[in-house]
């Protein structure tokens, strides 16, 4: 895909961050701005590994998940058109110890650790955004821990599923047990489990991988309040042209 199609169907604006900026900031920004396929499975980051760039998906979802020494991996927080992946580099850690993996594939942008560094000390309307979409991260990360921590496993699960869909344009995903299990730090039998249940109420089809939601209404009735800590702090924290109501 040459350049110029990939800027006609990804334009940098459908991140919501990007979008954000006042025209003076996002010109000046745009010329650094690479355009990048996200494909599923793809690792933006490792653990303590160098982080060279800044990535703006405007499409697709990235979990960043913590990996322990057995291998064994808890998501702790998704981040999609709304946002950006790759804080360390901007709040100056440099290198975190989660690792950041494309969990539904996309697109977006990416633009080199050192000049949004600069951009970024410069303060301004980026500095600002930025910041704010910080405190709503850390805010996804706290209710994830405390959630894995105290709720059900078929709770933990429709928290998964609405902030996954707040991030793609269709009511499917593409995600296996395993995988879910992983991002949900349980047993597979869990999630299947959980999943049954779900599915027996009507509220979501599984089948060969794919879950379609089928009752958004029943699945936001059902989820413990964790979804609704963090959809409101986005909220808050983000314009509306940032993150919009679902």
């Amino acid at each position: 895909m040459g350049t110029s199609l990939f800027f006609a169907l990804n334009a940098p604006k459908d991140n919501r961050l990007l979008a954000a900026l006042p025209e003076e900031d996002y010109q000046a920004l745009l010329p650094l701005l690479e355009p990048v396929v996200l494909p599923l499975g793809m690792a933006l980051y490792e653990a303590g590994g160098v982080q060279g760039y800044v990535y703006f998906p405007t499409s697709g979802i990235v979990s960043l998940l913590y990996v322990l020494e057995n291998g064994s991996s808890a998501e702790i927080a998704v981040t999609g058109c709304e946002g950006l992946v790759g804080i360390a580099l901007f709040m100056g850690g440099e290198t975190t110890p989660s690792r950041a993996v494309v969990q539904s594939a996309g697109h977006g942008y990416r633009i080199k650790a050192a000049a949004l560094k600069t951009k970024f000390e410069a303060g301004g309307a980026l500095q600002y955004l930025l910041l704010r979409f910080t405190q709503a991260l850390i805010t996804q990360m706290t209710q994830t821990a405390v959630c894995n921590r105290h709720h059900a496993v078929d709770q933990q699960l429709c928290r998964w599923l609405l902030l996954s869909l707040d991030r793609l344009p269709a009511n499917d995903l593409v995600m296996t047990q395993e995988l879910i299990a992983n991002m949900l730090g349980v047993r597979r039998e869990g999630v299947t489990e959980a999943a049954g249940k779900l599915q027996a109420a009507g509220l979501i089809e599984y089948s060969r991988g794919k879950i379609t939601v089928l009752d958004r209404p029943q699945l936001e009735a059902r989820v413990c309040e964790c979804y609704a800590v963090v959809k409101q702090e986005y909220d808050r924290l983000l314009p509306a042209t940032v993150l919009e109501s679902a």
